[in-house]
């Protein structure tokens, strides 16, 4: 199991009585560039997170979830990071290969998330379908990437993906629906450890 040392997390987040010296694992396998969910991570965390600001080209999407334990509850104090692809399909250049398009929300009392982004396009001359990251950070546990936000009406998403079990935290599937603004909303429900292994 690979470990990364979160001194950053410890000290802005309070994780119980984790100290600095102390690590914090990455659970689930392995996973690249799974330590870099904690880099530039906001010091004040709410509920609404922004991966995409007002500006950015591309058709604006909001993401809303829930995250539950494994025994339906609501989670409270999850951190959920996301990180995708501009209207392109590059990762816009930014302080780690995740890019400048990431974005971190911490669950109220209900459980309840959202992300505030644009559609994210499909890399160039490739067939691997519209996908936003999905990361979970846990206190006291530890992180792991779960499934990707894929969407219902991208023509790259194959029968094959849409079938795929079992999923990482629920499946990512999506589907997409734009209001009278022109703006997309998905969403994306989250189960803690679902299919995570060496979750406990």
């Amino acid at each position: 199991m690979a470990e990364i040392k979160l001194l950053a997390c410890v000290l802005l987040f309070g994780w119980g009585s984790i100290s600095a010296q102390e690590q914090v694992p990455v659970i689930g396998g392995p996973c690249q560039g799974c330590e870099l969910v904690f880099v530039d991570m906001p010091t004040s965390l709410t509920n609404r997170g922004i991966i995409a600001s007002a500006g950015e080209p591309g058709s604006a999407l909001v993401v809303n979830g829930r995250v539950h334990r494994a025994d339906g509850s609501p989670a409270r104090g999850i951190i959920v990071y996301a990180y995708q692809t501009d209207a392109s399909g590059a990762y816009p250049k930014g302080s780690t290969q995740h890019g400048s398009l990431r974005g971190w929300a911490k669950t109220d009392a209900d459980g309840r998330y959202q992300l505030e982004t644009i559609r994210p396009a499909a890399y160039a001359g490739r067939d691997v379908p519209q996908h936003i990251h999905m990361h979970v950070i846990e206190p006291d546990k530890g992180t792991y990437y779960i499934d990707d936000i894929t969407f219902d009406d991208d023509p790259l998403l194959t029968t094959e993906e849409r079938d795929k079990e079992p999923c990482r935290g629920g499946c990512g599937i999506s589907y997409p629906q734009q209001d009278e603004q022109g703006v997309w909303h998905v969403s994306r429900d989250i189960r803690l450890g679902k299919n995570i292994p060496d979750y406990r």
